[in-house]
């Protein structure tokens, strides 16, 4: 009678581990597929005339999510509408409010973390609780108070809000919190004050998290409708989202040159977090290290 030999315990583990692996690769390349799987659709429909949009979708078939024809015309008739100079002003828009606001939110961050004073906790609970409010809750009474400041129609109005970002505080707060003290103290043994402090010590090593609050700051103005729509009503200072809503006709859609202008709003932005991802998972990485 042949005994049986049992595999070792670091083999058992190992071979766990790799199931392990495999399953959870699996998982994620399933949920990539589903958020993938209407991207691809809408960039397949941008390719086709507008009357072929929901030609194949009942029953699905490879022609669903593949053309032999495509063509760029709806691109091209896209040059005859405002959307152009909507993303123009999205851009503007959304690159200000980047800058003004990691000034504004650095700033806040860093005196929130380096100094310490009576009522910091509650100051930053109170900016823990501006990110939780949605702010399309409160959009409509700013508005009214914006509409008073004479700001509607112009591209201040526009930007203000989104200079004050309590995720991107608290994020940027984290990170100044990880900082060494003892590079602080060798700072002010330079002779460095604190803005000294701030901008040589804390600045440069916080560019991770910079460039991932900028990443917030940036999508919260690029993917703004509510406030745009509020704020901006001529067409001298219509955004892309407002300009994209208002492709559709009241009695007919095209649906073609519709999703041609969505891919083009959605693509932008794709790019732009693709090209600084690593940092981005860098900075959300290190929240929650002190």
């Amino acid at each position: 009678m042949m005994a049986t030999t049992a595999l070792p315990a670091g083999r058992r583990r190992f071979t766990r581990r790799t199931v392990v692996t495999i399953w959870t690769t699996l998982l994620a390349v399933s949920v990539g597929i589903a958020f993938l799987v209407p991207l691809w659709w809408t960039f397949i429909s941008s390719l086709r005339p507008g009357a072929e949009t929901f030609t194949y979708l009942n029953p699905l078939s490879w022609q669903t999510f593949f053309t032999l024809t495509p063509s760029l015309q709806n691109y091209a008739a896209l040059l005859q509408t405002d959307l152009w100079r909507a993303i123009l002003n999205s851009l503007f828009v959304s690159v200000v409010t980047v800058v003004a606001g990691l000034a504004v939110c650095a700033t806040a961050a860093y005196g929130l973390s380096a100094f310490r004073f009576r009522g910091r906790g509650v100051l930053f609970s109170v900016v823990i609780l501006s990110f939780l409010i949605p702010f399309d809750a409160i959009a409509i009474p700013l508005a009214a108070m914006f509409r008073d400041w004479h700001l509607q129609n112009t591209f201040l109005g526009l930007i203000l809000p989104g200079i004050g970002n309590g995720m991107a505080i608290f994020l940027l707060r984290t990170f100044f919190l990880a900082i060494p003290e003892e590079l602080v103290e060798a700072g002010r043994l330079d002779g460095l004050g604190w803005w000294g402090i701030f901008t040589r010590i804390y600045v440069p090593l916080s560019r991770p998290a910079l460039i991932g609050a900028g990443l917030m700051l940036f999508l919260f103005q690029w993917q703004a409708y509510v406030w745009p729509l509020l704020m901006g009503t001529d067409n001298t200072h219509i955004l892309g989202p407002v300009a994209l809503a208002n492709m559709q006709g009241q009695f007919h859609v095209d649906y073609g040159v519709l999703f041609a202008a969505s891919m083009i709003l959605v693509l932008i932005p794709l790019a732009i977090i693709l090209g600084f991802q690593r940092y981005f998972i860098q900075s959300v990485s290190t929240t929650g290290l002190k």
